[in-house]
């Protein structure tokens, strides 16, 4: 039963994702600024396409520029930028949400306060996902990558550890072990300054 469940979680993810990017790459509906307008800070749309093409080189970037979808060990990854209000989001399909046990949802919330750190879990059109919200302008291509190891390796742990693999507040209900090896490696591909 739980391989079938994941069987159809990964083949609804799949369906979804392909027409969630192509929807949600319509956020942008207002043409974006100039390039130098929106550059408050030091990531930009066209630095964001680098980093995520060195991630994975086949990457798609959506018509609209805004969007991207690239796999990252063995997972979907999409990426969504919205220009008019300078935010950024990660998300990464996990499984079906339809059916989660009550304890399931407790025991996300409690990763979400101690050890999800800067990633989170949250349910969304019947899935739970890993998501990573950031304002855009000000995020750096460290942020970005680790914003990226995370997402992943909140999919990754989903019913064991409950981990970004970043580090663990402590404090609250968790007490898994850390999954920093993927975030290590990510952070190999950032440019030097």
């Amino acid at each position: 039963m739980q391989t079938a469940r994941f069987v159809f979680a990964s083949l609804a993810c799949l369906a979804l994702g392909a027409g969630l990017l192509g929807a949600l790459a319509q956020e942008d509906s207002v043409s974006p600024p100039p390039e130098a307008a929106i550059r408050l800070g030091p990531m930009t749309v066209e630095a964001m396409h680098e980093t995520i093409l060195k991630v994975d080189a086949e990457a798609v970037r959506s018509e609209a520029g805004n969007a991207w979808q690239f796999t990252l060990e063995a997972l979907q990854v999409t990426v969504v930028t919205d220009l008019s209000h300078d935010r950024m989001r990660i998300f990464v399909p996990i499984a079906p949400a339809d059916g989660l046990p009550e304890a399931m949802v407790r025991r996300l919330m409690q990763a979400n306060f101690d050890t999800a750190l800067d990633a989170r879990y949250a349910i969304a059109q019947d899935i739970l996902w890993g998501t990573f919200i950031h304002p855009l302008s000000p995020l750096t291509e460290r942020q970005f990558l680790s914003g990226i190891g995370q997402t992943v390796n909140l999919a990754r742990t989903y019913g064991t550890t409950f981990s970004s693999g970043e580090l663990s507040y402590g404090g609250g209900d968790s007490q898994g072990l850390m999954e920093r090896e993927l975030i290590d490696r990510l952070l190999e591909k950032e440019t030097p300054i």
